[in-house]
């Protein structure tokens, strides 16, 4: 026997990840922090490689790495041509990154899939049978049973045929598709007393939306960001997506949901709503009405007669609220009862955790 030594390969025996990789792990992480600014992030980056020197050991330098961002198709030049920016394959790239990280910890719970329990017209056909009726489609047909049946009855003989009653077919499962429109709040105190709230809400965004296209591309999800008013995000905007000097319009994001909603074909619709604060303000008349101080109950019933809208529309809110203040909570509990939703008071570290389990487990069983 002859052995033949080499030089170890940490990369190769699966002791640790190239250089570049964990440089562009380091690269979104930061991505994430800094919505999308590029050039902020590598500023960061260069920060830390003058304290611990992250590319010790190495013949590259995070020039090379810069450069290398752009050959595989990161990074191109900005309008200016002075800075960087990210491009679509880095914007797919965050979202990739943000739904496996949500899911890690998902996966160890035995995650479910996107199936209702109910059987009837559906997507995939099942080994159970039932008789058929009118409706059913044929091409599930189950001919050895429908034989059968038909020779228990007629027998083998000249007389052999096939009756109605004679005829099954295969039961089929539901996949159900879904419509849902994702609200963040983007008012000032998503990041007021040193607490970076929106970055979670970008991340959990950014994985539903690479979920949903990847996994379930018969649903559709909608982003609708809400401060002073509520507009739409599209996805590929989601990694820039940052708070603003804003009030919490939180009447105008479920108006703005709603109306997606109405013109989604989906049978099932919800909405999730991320939020840390109170509603603090409602444009009534052309002009905002705003009240920063306590709960104002006019702004209150403006949103609860929202929720009592949706409920009718058979629209259901979800709300994962990111802060512990009873009146807050008081406010969310009320909300949910006139809509009969759901509420999740989450942390931040386990917002996506919360509300992907909610959408793979808890999607709405009506199908028929």
């Amino acid at each position: 026997m002859r052995f033949r030594y080499t030089e170890w390969d940490p990369v190769r025996h699966g002791s640790q990840k190239p250089l570049f990789e964990e440089l562009f792990d380091l690269f979104q992480e930061l991505l994430e922090h800094t919505a999308g600014d590029a050039e902020e992030a590598l500023d960061w980056m260069r920060q830390l490689d003058d304290q611990y020197d992250l590319t010790e050991g190495s013949d590259k330098d995070l020039d090379d790495f810069i450069e290398e961002l752009k050959k595989r198709g990161y990074l191109e030049e900005g309008e200016d041509g002075e800075t960087v920016e990210i491009t679509a394959r880095t914007e797919r790239s965050l979202r990739q990154s943000a739904l496996e990280e949500i899911f890690n910890d998902l996966r160890k719970g035995g995650m479910g899939d996107h199936r209702t329990p109910y059987t009837g017209q559906g997507d995939e056909r099942l080994p159970e049978t039932k008789d058929w009726q009118f409706g059913d489609d044929l091409s599930n047909l189950d001919v050895t049973g429908t034989l059968s049946n038909s020779f228990k009855r007629s027998g083998v003989g000249d007389d052999w045929h096939l009756d109605e009653d004679d005829f099954q077919v295969h039961k089929t499962d539901h996949h159900a598709s879904m419509a849902t429109v994702l609200m963040i709040d983007l008012s000032h105190s998503m990041v007021l007393y040193g607490e970076d709230r929106i970055t979670p809400a970008r991340r959990v965004a950014m994985g539903l939306a690479e979920l949903i296209t990847s996994k379930y591309p018969k649903d559709t999800l909608d982003i609708v960001a809400f401060g002073n008013d509520a507009w739409e995000i599209e996805i590929e905007d989601l990694p820039y997506l940052d708070v603003g000097p804003y009030y919490t319009n939180t009447r105008a994001g479920l108006r703005r949901a709603r109306d997606i909603l109405h013109r989604r074909n989906n049978r099932n619709k919800q909405i999730f709503m991320i939020t840390d604060g109170k509603p603090s303000c409602h444009i009534e008349n052309g002009e905002m009405y705003r009240n920063a101080y306590g709960l104002d109950q006019k702004i209150v019933n403006k949103v609860l007669d929202e929720g009592v809208i949706c409920r009718r529309q058979n629209i259901t809110i979800t709300t994962f609220m990111i802060a512990r203040d009873p009146g807050l909570q008081d406010f969310v509990r009320k909300l949910t009862e006139v809509n009969r939703g759901r509420a999740y008071y989450a942390e931040l570290d386990d917002l996506g955790s919360f509300l992907f389990e909610d959408y793979v487990r808890n999607r709405r069983k009506h199908v028929q």
